[in-house]
């Protein structure tokens, strides 16, 4: 898997007009490799002397199938971090590059304060993903260099600061450095510590300072973050630790002030912060998680089957199917004329689905519907022209 937040160029290209417009813009970035539907390769196999072909069918390189199980469990994970990330006022992009869910606020503000949201959001998405418990690890790039040669400290303080790099921990450690002579005597630390402290202050205004730890050993791979980077890791317990291999971070980001001026012959910069999950690294925790404690899945959302103890019961079946998609009421019916009571009702157990509504001759004669709770195989009877209401209750109280 790529590292977070690094993106093909064609995606920047793409970003850079949508950038370079308003004053104030927020993104997500909609990234992924193929569809997995649309690109299989069939191979003939025809030989001269046969009537039928013979087709092999490949998964794409670089792609792979999913299980109508595994394509729940995928769109719970994007509908979670599409759902935070439009809550936050962000408008959508589409670039083709790599499988990743991308937030960025472009545009010139008061420091610290995207970039607090930014760590916002990322926990909002974690935490409603119930991943278990996580920090974010925040420091900035490449610390030495970034303070000897671009910020023109002097190298025995940036030393200073090495002695702090196997420290971490929250506004407590930034106060620390700040009452450290040899620190707190150059203008360009008091700066960076004083961003810090501010950054701090907005997380904990925001309820989640417990949830970011400043580290200065985190070190972020790419050389176009130019400020503050972020990663969050999953804090695992022993006995999860036992089970799975390390996976690594599963969101991460950053600041990065000078990549979109790459795109623009005149050198126009446009102030850069944003966020990336791992959509398909925490998909894969989840579908492990899955696997080992045996949740089932739904893979439909039907909360009606429609369902007949008798033959020749087809044409009522439809009409009444019709009448709650017509309702809005999600639906479906076994496609035979005349199928067992039993088969229908398993397939509803199977499958998941909360409500049966039965229809036969008595139900007709009465003017009546039984309608079925699967989970506990109650039945009452519902008059005809109230059971599309009386769906809808249910439906809405469960």
């Amino acid at each position: 898997m790529p590292p977070f937040g690094l993106l093909h160029m064609r995606a920047w290209a793409s970003l850079f007009g949508q950038l370079l417009r308003p004053r104030r813009a927020v993104f997500i970035r909609e990234v992924r490799v193929h569809s997995q539907v649309a690109e299989a390769v069939l191979t003939s196999q025809l030989k001269p002397h046969q009537e039928k072909s013979h087709f092999v069918i490949k998964t794409p390189k670089g792609t792979r199938d999913l299980s109508p199980q595994q394509m729940v469990v995928r769109e719970k994970i994007l509908d979670m971090v599409i759902g935070c990330f439009k809550r936050h006022g962000a408008k959508r992009i589409d670039t083709p590059a790599f499988e990743l869910k991308d937030f960025d606020i472009a545009g010139q503000f008061d420091p610290m304060i995207p970039d607090a949201e930014c760590l916002k959001i990322m926990c909002e998405i974690l935490s409603g993903l119930e991943l278990g418990d996580f920090i974010i690890k925040t420091s900035w790039k490449d610390v030495r260099h970034e303070m000897v040669v671009k910020k023109g400290l002097a190298p025995e303080v940036a030393d200073r600061i090495g002695d702090y790099v196997q420290c971490h921990g929250g506004v407590s450690l930034i106060e620390q450095m700040f009452q450290d002579p040899r620190l707190c005597q150059n203008k360009q630390a008091r700066e960076g510590l004083g961003d810090l402290k501010l950054l701090f202050e907005y997380l904990t205004l925001f309820g989640i300072a417990e949830k970011i730890s400043f580290d200065l050993s985190l070190a972020r791979g790419l050389d176009y973050y130019t400020g503050v980077i972020y990663e969050a890791v999953l804090l695992q317990t022993p006995a999860q630790a036992e089970e799975s291999s390390n996976v690594g971070s599963v969101a991460a980001g950053g600041r990065y002030d000078g990549l979109v001026g790459m795109f623009d012959p005149k050198g126009y910069k446009v102030p850069c912060v944003g966020l990336s999950i791992g959509v398909e690294r925490i998909f894969s925790i989840v579908e492990q998680r899955m696997k080992t404690f045996g949740q089932k899945i739904r893979t439909t959302e039907t909360q009606v089957f429609v369902a007949t103890p008798q033959k020749n019961f087809l044409h009522e079946r439809l009409k009444l199917i019709a009448e709650l998609w017509d309702a809005g009421i999600k639906a479906e019916l076994l496609y035979k004329n005349n199928p067992k009571l039993l088969t229908q009702l398993h397939y509803c157990e199977d499958m998941g689905i909360p409500l049966v509504v039965i229809i036969g001759e008595q139900e007709m004669k009465e003017g009546i519907i039984k309608l079925r709770l699967v989970a506990s195989r109650e039945e009452v009877a519902i008059k005809r022209e109230n059971l599309v209401a009386e769906i809808q209750k249910r439906l809405s109280e469960s």
